[in-house]
């Protein structure tokens, strides 16, 4: 992990830019945080693009330094500057070619766009996970917070480091994430906008059903995909200081 810039922010929060193996990362930890009083970490999930995302993905971090935690975030893969893929960018073709004539998403559409990012992120999560936990003042345990949901399903599933995630169901889900759901056991915070304009409820709704998890418990708020009440990050705060401490 190489850091590439460092800046203080307000009420003690540093945050610094890394890259690993090229790969364009942010890391927010609180001022408290030493080798000798670690602070648990929470990553957060986005759909791509950390200079698009940056002012909401920057309020959640402060939100979880506020807390007493580290967050961090990375780049997906064929966002940013990273290297686009030809197949993934021609299956976001016709999901928007879908969306735009009002028709239903395919199931091959979602496949070819969600499953090869799955398998491309999950790794990368995991390498930066090994490296953040190297560092000085982050002991774990560790929370993934956000979407691409996909994701999420899939390093609760394999990364036995996260021992909570707070799910956003905003995203298409190939059917074969169905099956990964039913083994995921740790505790989920899941938030589903009832209106949201490209996301099927229904397939939120029985995707929260297939969920393993004894503990699991879904937050629904009126509005579409953007319109996520402010108060719903506090109860999303709640759920990480509950299982993080």
């Amino acid at each position: 992990m190489h850091f590439t810039s460092e800046r203080h922010l307000e009420d003690g929060v540093l945050e610094r830019g890394f890259t690993l193996d090229g790969i364009p990362g942010t890391l927010w930890t609180p001022g408290s945080a030493s080798a000798s009083t670690p602070v648990p970490l929470i990553l957060l999930g986005h759909p791509g693009g950390l200079d698009r995302m940056y002012p909401r993905l920057a309020g959640r971090a402060r939100h979880a330094v506020a807390d007493g935690f580290a967050a961090a975030t990375i780049e997906l893969p064929g966002s940013g500057d990273r290297p686009r893929s030809a197949a993934a960018e021609e299956a976001r073709a016709d999901l928007r070619r879908a969306l735009q004539a009002g028709e239903r998403v395919g199931d091959d559409v979602v496949d070819r766009l969600v499953l090869p990012l799955v398998e491309k992120s999950v790794p990368e999560w995991r390498t930066t996970l090994d490296a953040l936990l190297s560092l000085p003042g982050i002991g774990g345990p560790v929370g993934f917070s956000g979407g691409v949901i996909s994701i999420g399903i899939r390093l609760a599933v394999v990364e036995p480091r996260i021992v909570a995630a707070g799910l956003f169901a905003g995203s298409f889900v190939p059917r074969a994430m169905f099956e990964e759901a039913r083994r995921v056991t740790i505790p989920l915070h899941v938030l589903l906008q009832w209106d949201d304009e490209s996301n099927d409820r229904q397939a939120a709704l029985d995707l929260f059903d297939a969920f393993g998890s004894k503990e699991k418990s879904l937050h629904a708020n009126m509005g579409g995909h953007t319109g996520v009440p402010q108060f719903a990050g506090d109860a999303a705060a709640q759920f990480f200081t509950r299982h993080l401490r």
